[in-house]
């Protein structure tokens, strides 16, 4: 006997779980640990209790919905994502994994079976890191990369008077479960919208995530010397000038290795139409998906900055912000689903992911896996985000077999 997925009522719920923070212009704002993140995570447990769960909710806030296997003992094999969003999210970006996960135990339950293993869906906190920094912090920590006292004390974005802590405690959702018992999992699988274009422009249903970039930030502080803008241009020590080179050797740096590196968030003092600028601060992500190759970036960012520095007469520090190596998923895991979507006849396709996702801090070690569907445009992390319901069907006729699979089959 296999067991049927509906692909309807995992569209349905996540249209209903789109009401929650819904925006005026048809995304979702719902930040981490605010009313409508809570919001979600009780209509998340009521969903999960209906369909023969039990809940832990762990120190950090991360939700543990467990269906039991016909062997208890065993380790669970663990389904999630996220349900928080950027302010200006869309409705797919995390809900679909982690509802795709209630979906497979929705459809065991209906069925009054059970698999060998538990099945656990997963609802991380603060995957995004709009309101508390880093993004991903929860996984972080819960794997070992991160201290939780670190994750607990960082302040609000928006609000540097509130902390994660207590945003954590006002919201209703601390738990006791000790987060690093994730790392018991016996596997986790996790589906996300691709967040790109290769997969709907190519007519491709189904992406299979073999591995993950490296990711290394910074902050990038450039100092020279203030001084009047009719000053003779010889000899200047202009931060702006300096920090437009660093900006753009970034650049030039990610096309000559095949990897990607961004500046953003760059602020200068003084900010004065009559000044030259003395300091110059920038945040800088360089991403690749081979560690090597992220390595070389970094070299070479540091050996232009030198030559930088003594040609400008200018100082350039660098603080780290947090990063993650290149990570490759469990061999077994992607088979699983290729052999799922082969059954299914859906085309799919082998591909990265350079974009954080939680399953890059659990897959260094859990054995992990990660698949895409196509979203339109690429577009994500915005309100005009949309996937088709065939799309949301693909991936749950591709992970689900997967799952149970991996859980030891139906018992």
């Amino acid at each position: 006997m296999s067991i049927a997925f509906s692909a309807e009522r995992l569209w349905d719920s996540l249209a209903t779980m789109a009401r929650i923070g819904a925006r005026e212009d048809g995304g979702v704002n719902r930040l981490a640990l605010g009313t409508a993140d809570a919001e979600a995570r009780r209509l998340l447990r009521d969903w999960a209790l209906a369909a023969g769960c039990s809940m832990e909710v762990d120190r950090l806030g991360s939700m543990y919905l467990t269906y039991p296997g016909a062997e208890p003992g065993r380790a669970p094999v663990a389904v999630g994502s996220h349900l928080d969003s950027v302010p200006t999210g869309g409705k797919y970006d995390g809900p679909y994994g982690v509802l795709l996960g209630l979906e497979v135990v929705r459809a065991l339950h209906a069925a009054g079976r059970r698999t060998t293993a538990p099945i656990c869906v997963v609802n991380w906190s603060n995957e995004e890191g709009s309101r508390f920094t880093p993004a991903m912090s929860a996984s972080e920590a819960a794997m070992g990369f991160r201290e939780e006292a670190s994750v607990l004390g960082a302040p609000d974005n928006f609000d540097a008077s509130v902390t994660f802590g207590q945003a954590l405690a006002a919201s209703g959702w601390a738990g006791s479960a000790e987060p690093a018992a994730a790392r018991r999992f016996a596997a986790y699988f996790e589906a996300h919208i691709e967040q790109g274009p290769i997969l709907e422009r190519e007519g491709i249903p189904v992406g299979i995530v073999t591995h993950g970039h490296g990711v290394v930030h910074v902050d990038v502080v450039v100092t020279g010397e203030n001084g009047h803008v009719g000053a003779p241009m010889a000899g200047r020590r202009d931060a702006l000038a300096a920090a437009s080179e660093l900006v753009l050797a970034l650049e030039r740096i990610a096309i000559g290795s095949g990897g990607l590196a961004t500046a953003t968030r760059l602020t200068l003092q003084p900010d004065a139409r009559g000044n030259i600028p003395s300091l110059v601060r920038f945040a800088a992500s360089l991403r690749h998906g081979e560690q090597a190759a992220l390595d070389g970036m970094c070299a070479a960012f540091d050996g232009f900055i030198a030559e930088l520095t003594a040609r400008r007469g200018v100082s350039v520090a660098i603080e780290p912000r947090g990063g993650y190596p290149s990570v490759r998923f469990a061999a077994p895991l992607l088979d699983a689903m290729r052999r799922a979507a082969g059954a299914a006849g859906l085309a799919h396709r082998d591909m990265a992911t350079p974009i954080g996702h939680d399953a890059l801090h659990l897959g260094r070690v859990v054995p992990s896996a990660m698949l895409f569907i196509p979203c339109h445009g690429g577009l994500s992390h915005n309100p005009a985000e949309s996937i088709t319901p065939a799309w949301s069907a693909a991936g749950l006729a591709t992970m689900g077999p997967a799952v149970i699979e991996t859980a030891g089959g139906l018992a």
